[in-house]
């Protein structure tokens, strides 16, 4: 029954979320205001096209976690299945509300709920270290969000009276500079969730969270609410043309930059498979920060587009993850030689997210770090233009020795437990089908680029 409501539940979402797309790309902006709190100060929902692209990746990729949630949690004989899937539906609720919120109070409730709801998931097991790592969780975010974040909020509301996101941002010539770079840089670092160093701990800490849960927090809904909502603020709060004529914000390019390759240099040092992968989103989430912080309209085009992109790509990589523990019960990198060969499909489907991240075509991946790069090219951002190279050598550097080993080294047997280990097939048949949909739609999204493309251009009036 929990299963059966779970898919139908994330099945609704998905298909109420669609209805509102022909809407959006003809310029409408549906809204309701659920509760007025002061004048110009409400619980509003609105939705524009930056929200919408979240909207559906958000919402898409619940049904495809939900489907491979009820193989993982079987498969692995979980307990307390009925909690989990619970706290999973509120947590995308509060993803939603991130994604259609239409100021930024109703986005910083919707941020909190989200933190709050997936806690529980992070601390499922009930182990001590799970328990350790959810209070670092909830610890780094819940202080940025309430330390930095909420003052920044009820800054811009004394000083513009509003709170709602408009085109072109609602602080143009109502601050002085320097307030405007204090204030920025309240928003990026109390918006935690955007794991910009050294503010990122709470990721690799939330590894001890059952796979589909790593995988709710590195693509579907966590992390993607951390940098939309850095998109939203730069677009929609200050405006992109304000902050390049009023300030320079080279310094949040620099630590952007520095997280992406700080980032990939930890990942590569990384053996065990989740903690690899949880670097590796670290690096990639900046990605979308220093594309926005070029403040062209193709660099934030990319922004926009390397959510989708590294939503679909990355929840493929926590599925094979996840498959390749449920199947061999193997945890570490060095432990996969040869496993291509038992489990085909879901190293295919890694290797493939994999070329994603990477940025190789055809996969999405390559188009969303194609227009960061001409962005940083069209503004002349040469350290912009020198991270990209950088990490994208860097990337293939920490994925492509994972796929050499697992299809063209032989198995080593070192042990009896490796030989028990090594004794197997895929995963269960639901988790297989999930993470061949994703890695298909890496590929498919190449392809079939009209619509968040389409959506990401409307975010910049391109």
């Amino acid at each position: 029954m929990r299963e059966t409501v779970t898919l139908v539940t994330a099945s609704t979402m998905f298909l109420i979320v669609c209805t509102l797309v022909d809407d959006v790309l003809s310029g409408a902006r549906p809204s309701v205001t659920l509760l007025e709190i002061f004048p110009n100060l409400s619980i509003t929902f609105t939705v524009e096209p930056l929200g919408m692209l979240f909207g559906l990746v958000a919402s898409g990729l619940w049904i495809v976690n939900s489907i491979y949630s009820i193989g993982y949690m079987r498969g692995n004989n979980e307990k307390n299945q009925t909690r989990f899937y619970f706290f999973f539906a509120i947590a995308l609720t509060g993803a939603i509300g991130v994604a259609f919120a239409g100021n930024m109070l109703t986005l910083f409730f919707s941020y909190e709920v989200l933190t709050l709801s997936t806690f529980p998931l992070v601390t499922h097991s009930g182990k001590p270290d799970a328990i350790k790592s959810g209070r670092t969780y909830l610890g780094i975010l819940l202080s940025t969000s309430i330390g930095l974040q909420l003052l920044a909020i009820i800054w811009t509301w004394q000083t513009t009276g509003t709170l709602t996101f408009e085109a072109g941002g609602i602080l143009n010539g109502k601050m002085s500079d320097g307030a405007v770079a204090i204030l920025l840089l309240l928003y990026m670092y109390g918006i935690g969730k955007a794991a910009l160093m050294p503010v990122h701990r709470w990721l690799p800490a939330a590894m001890v969270a059952p796979t589909p849960v790593s995988a709710l927090l590195h693509a579907v809904a966590v992390v993607k609410a951390g940098v939309f909502t850095v998109v939203k603020v730069i677009v929609y709060i200050f405006g992109y043309d304000f902050l390049s004529e009023a300030i320079t914000i080279n310094w949040l390019l620099y630590i952007a930059g520095f997280t992406i390759i700080a980032a990939s240099l930890v990942a590569l040092r990384q053996d065990n498979l989740k903690r690899r992968l949880a670097y590796s989103t670290i690096s990639q989430l900046s990605y979308v920060v220093m594309a926005a912080a070029i403040l062209a309209p193709l660099s934030i085009i990319g922004a926009v587009l390397h959510i989708a992109a590294h939503a679909v790509g990355k929840i493929t990589l926590f599925f094979a993850a996840g498959s390749i523990y449920t199947a061999a019960h193997k945890t570490e990198i060095s432990q996969l030689n040869g496993i291509g060969r038992k489990m085909p499909w879901t190293m295919g489907a890694f290797s493939i997210a994999s070329l994603s991240m990477i940025g190789i075509p055809p996969t999405v991946g390559f188009i969303s770090k194609w227009y960061i790069l001409m962005g940083a090219i069209q503004s002349e951002q040469i350290f912009a233009i020198a991270v990209i190279i950088l990490s994208t050598l860097l990337n293939a550097g920490y994925f492509v020795p994972i796929i050499y080993c697992s299809f063209f080294k032989a198995v080593d047997n070192r042990d009896d437990i490796d030989q028990v280990n090594n004794d197997h097939g895929e995963a269960p048949l639901p988790i297989v089908i999930a993470l061949t949909i994703t890695a298909g739609g890496t590929v498919i999204l190449f392809f079939l680029a009209d619509l968040p493309l389409g959506l990401a251009k409307l975010v910049v009036n391109f």
